[in-house]
C-alpha cells in the first residue's frame, strides 16, 4: 500500500488541528489525474489552515495546500499523460478538495496547466496562487482598458507575494507603479528593484478621508480591503479601476457611491479559486512572458514539508515577505 506524508487538518472543539501524517493513497478522492507532488506554496489561506483557524477548510479531515506542482504518474484524462509536469492553483484545493501539502495528489484535469518552459517546477510553485492572482489582476485591468502611460498604478500589500509579483508584471508591461507598504524604508530598495517607481506609506491610506479625494491613480491592485481600498477608490482617476483580490486589512468597505457615480470608477473582483480554463491559460501565458525568473528567485525562500507549519506561523505573525515554497520529499 502506497503511503505518503501530508499535512492533515482535523476538526477540533475550539480550533482545528494540523498534523503531519502518513496517508494511504486510497484516502484521496477518486479523481482522474494522480500526481507525485514535488512542490507546494505557502499562502495566507494555507497559514490559516495550518494555524488551526476556521473559515478555510470546508470538509474534515482535509489535506491542506491550495497550490501544487507535480508530475503525472497516472491519468484517465486523455489530455494528460504520465510524465507531464503540471501546476494547479486554487480550484478548491486545500478548501474542499485534498490539497498540495502532501507527497501525492489526485485532481481533475480541467484546471491543470503544463508548467511553462520559462520556469522550473520550483519556480512554478513560487508563482503559485500569489503570482496567478497577480496575473489575473493585471489581465482584468487590461480588459478594463488600462494601457501604459495612463498614469500611476497603486499596488497595496506590496511586500507580499501577490503585490511583489504584480509590481514586476505591471512595470515590465510599461506601467508606472507605486507601491504601498507599512515598511517604506526597509522595503525601498527591494520594491524599487522589482519595478516600483515610488513608494507610499500604508498609513497614508488607513486614515478616513473625504469620499472623493485628489485624483491620483489610473488603477489599483489591492489585497487589503477595508479603509485602504476605500481610500484608493476615492483617489482613483476618472474611469479608473481597482482590482481587489484580498482582505488582509478588513472585509469591510467603508466607502460611498460617489467614486462610482461621479468619476465612473470600477471595482473588479479577482477570484483565483474558480477560474475558467481559458483564463488560467491566459494568466500563465502572461507570467511566462513578463515575469523574470531571476526576479522570482529573489522573492523566494524554500522550506521542507516538515517545517511548513512553522513557516505558516511566521506568515500569520506578519513576518512573511515574498514567496515561500514547500519542498515535498520524494
Amino acid at each position: 500500500m502506497t503511503t505518503f506524508p501530508a499535512w492533515v487538518i482535523r476538526e477540533g472543539e475550539r480550533t482545528n488541528v494540523a498534523a503531519l501524517e502518513d496517508i494511504e493513497l486510497s484516502a484521496l478522492d477518486d479523481l482522474p489525474v494522480t500526481l507525485r507532488v514535488g512542490y507546494s506554496g505557502l499562502n495566507y489561506k494555507d497559514a490559516l489552515a495550518l494555524g488551526g483557524r476556521p473559515g478555510v477548510i470546508r470538509r474534515f479531515p482535509l489535506i491542506a495546500g491550495i497550490d501544487l506542482v507535480g508530475e503525472v504518474v497516472e491519468s484517465r484524462d486523455e489530455r494528460w499523460q504520465a510524465g507531464d509536469v503540471v501546476t494547479l492553483d486554487g480550484a478548491g484545493l486545500g478548501e474542499d478538495r485534498h490539497g498540495g501539502l502532501a507527497g501525492m495528489a489526485r485532481v481533475g484535469g480541467d484546471d491543470l496547466i503544463a508548467v511553462p518552459d520559462a520556469f522550473t517546477p520550483a519556480q512554478a510553485a513560487a508563482i503559485g496562487t500569489a503570482g496567478f492572482t497577480a496575473a489575473l489582476s493585471a489581465l482584468a485591468l487590461e480588459r478594463h482598458g488600462l494601457r501604459p502611460g495612463d498614469g500611476p498604478v497603486l499596488v497595496t500589500g506590496a511586500s507580499g507575494g501577490v503585490g511583489s509579483i504584480a509590481i514586476s508584471l505591471l512595470s515590465r508591461a510599461g506601467h508606472e507603479v507605486v507601491a504601498a507598504t507599512g515598511r517604506v524604508e526597509q522595503m525601498r530598495e527591494r520594491l524599487t528593484e522589482l519595478g516600483a517607481s515610488d513608494l507610499v506609506d500604508r498609513a497614508d491610506l488607513e486614515d478616513k478621508g473625504r469620499p472623493l479625494g485628489r485624483q491620483r491613480w489610473a488603477a489599483v491592485v489591492d489585497g487589503a480591503g477595508g479603509q485602504i481600498l476605500a481610500s484608493a477608490l476615492s483617489t482613483l482617476r476618472a474611469d479608473g479601476a481597482a482590482a481587489a483580490y484580498g482582505l488582509a486589512a478588513s472585509t469591510d468597505l467603508p466607502t460611498s457611491v460617489l467614486p462610482f457615480i461621479l468619476r465612473g470608477v470600477s471595482l473588479l473582483g479577482i477570484n483565483s479559486v474558480h477560474v475558467t480554463p481559458e483564463r488560467r491559460r491566459q494568466a500563465w501565458e502572461l507570467l511566462a512572458r513578463d515575469l523574470d525568473p531571476a526576479v522570482l528567485d529573489s522573492l523566494t525562500r524554500t522550506v521542507d514539508l516538515a517545517d511548513a507549519r512553522d513557516a505558516a506561523a511566521e506568515l500569520l505573525a506578519g513576518r512573511g515577505t515574498g514567496r515561500t515554497v514547500v519542498r515535498i520529499p520524494s
